[in-house]
């Protein structure tokens, strides 16, 4: 067997790994479902990103009731991170804890932040990470970032003025971008308005493609395959070893597996793969796999002075978590999360969005608007959770927890911004086809009856099947899930290389 490892999957955890093991000596074949994103005008066209959908995925899933709805999903070399807005943030300390929510309490995770801050170094260091350490009062003890911040354009920086001046603590929100502020003649990122959700026709967004894959093809042990959807892992006669890979082009086979598929695809295909060994599907030995999927509750929201018209090309600059820990609130002793400005939306992107809105109406509201990204916490729920339908279609239920703190993030956020000059306020919350910041359905645990992956992110039940995607993640946490997705695909690949250095893949 000539094949080290087969990575499944080439975003964030698997686009992260490839380079760690690649680096490391090992021959590698990556499975990717898709295939290169073009480069091409349409990346930066609101319309074909946001209205056509060119870029996404036609399958459909189904919810709960069965009704079917399109997930925003792509699938690319880079995966999701193609489209990502680039902000990366470290969990805070108290995320790797139990933490009372209003809704419950979220599980401790079986590693500390002090285990995962090396490789959250390392990753800040491989996606070109700027920001500065210190501004956030609620980041957990770090070193120096990589890059500088972006600075703030005029607009921006008065809405961070006008915050301090509240006694809030905003800070310069840390961006995955190959931006050189020295040099910005030569520099890769331009600041461009086509950023959040767009992918970079220029390459400068530290993606996964970008910063994982191309990197690792330039080790010669390294092959990517694209456009080989993965239909089933098949177990040694045992079940204790995956023994192949089979794909709609044909079968692989390699000592090890590495499986970063995404949330629900991972899970879907570890049911998928269900055998005589394995009757619940594959590494579910304690029905586990599928479960807990979690998704931040997410609203955009455009904040409007009908005076002043905002120029802003590259907006999403600012952060603030001053209610991320507490709502301040005596009577509400609850985490209510994360706030960041959002890409500036232009009158394109909101007609694209809304195309019943005149579009003389969506030129002026994007002209004179700041805007909004809210996140709060989910909760893990075993009855949120992934499944397969008879005819193998993907079913997600989802009944998000901590409504309540979501909603009095947004009431605080719109009166903050009243008091801060801003005439109108309007959110738009985030249903469940927004699955960006999937998380869950494969939770790393010690304990084999409660969780699939052991603290390394190994299945229970399988001696050289891995997975690396958002799936191991008992909790979400309140911040974007990118860094940590990548930072733990480093340490587990410190921990494959290990396994390979000492002969027992």
């Amino acid at each position: 067997m000539d094949t080290d490892v087969i990575i499944i999957g080439s975003g964030a955890g698997g686009g992260t790994i490839a380079r760690a093991l690649a680096e490391a000596g090992l021959n590698i074949l990556i499975l990717e479902r898709g295939d290169y994103l073009p480069r091409e005008w349409g990346n930066w066209d609101a319309r074909t990103v946001f209205a056509e959908h060119r870029y996404h995925t036609d399958e459909q899933w189904r919810d709960q009731d069965g009704k079917p709805f399109s997930p925003v999903t792509g699938y690319h070399v880079g995966g999701n991170t193609k489209f990502y807005g680039a902000a990366v943030l470290r969990r805070r300390e108290k995320d790797f804890h139990p933490r009372q929510h209003r809704d419950g309490v979220t599980p401790a995770w079986p590693i500390s932040y002090a285990d995962l801050a090396p490789f959250y170094d390392q990753a800040e260091g491989w996606y070109f990470t700027h920001g500065t350490a210190g501004s956030d009062p609620t980041e957990p003890p770090r070193n120096p970032y990589p890059y500088p911040p972006f600075p703030h354009e005029e607009d921006v920086a008065l809405v961070d003025k006008a915050l301090r001046e509240m006694g809030l603590h905003p800070f310069p929100l840390p961006l995955a971008l190959h931006r050189l502020e020295d040099d910005p003649q030569h520099s890769p990122c331009v600041r461009c308005p086509t950023c959040d959700g767009f992918p970079c026709m220029l390459h400068a967004k530290g993606d996964a493609e970008v910063c994982g894959i191309a990197p690792a093809l330039r080790h010669s042990g390294v092959r990517l395959l694209t456009g080989q959807r993965v239909r089933r892992l098949q177990s040694s006669s045992d079940g204790c070893r995956v023994e192949s890979v089979e794909t709609d082009q044909g079968r692989f086979s390699a000592h090890l597996v590495v499986l970063a598929a995404g949330a629900v695809n991972s899970a879907a295909l570890l049911l998928a793969s269900a055998n005589k060994q394995h009757p619940q599907g594959l590494a579910n030995r304690s029905d586990q796999v599928g479960r807990n999927y979690m998704c931040h509750l997410n609203s955009a929201c455009m904040a409007i002075k009908p005076g002043r018209e905002n120029r802003t090309i590259f907006q999403k600059t600012l952060a603030i978590n001053d209610f991320y820990n507490d709502s301040g609130d005596a009577d509400y002793p609850y985490p209510l999360g994360h706030i960041q400005s959002l890409g500036k939306i232009t009158p394109a992107l909101l007609h694209a969005q809304q195309p019943l809105l005149p579009i003389p109406a969506s030129a002026w509201t994007a002209s004179h608007s700041v805007d909004w990204w809210l996140t709060t916490e989910d909760l893990p729920d075993p009855d949120n959770r992934v499944t397969l339908d008879p005819d193998g279609d993907i079913r997600l239920y989802w009944n998000p927890k901590n409504r309540e703190s979501h909603q009095r993030l947004c009431r605080k956020w719109r009166q903050i911004l009243h008091q801060v000059g801003f005439f109108a306020v309007f959110f738009q919350p985030m249903d469940i086809s927004a699955t960006a910041h999937q998380v869950g359905t494969c939770r790393f645990g010690k304990d084999p009856t409660t969780s699939v992956l052991d603290p390394f992110c190994k299945a229970h039940d399988l001696d050289n099947l891995y997975v690396v995607d958002a799936s191991f993640m008992p909790s979400i946490s309140a911040v974007n899930p990118s860094l940590t997705i990548i930072a733990n695909a480093l340490r587990v690949g410190a921990q494959i290389s290990a396994r390979f250095a000492t002969g027992m893949p």
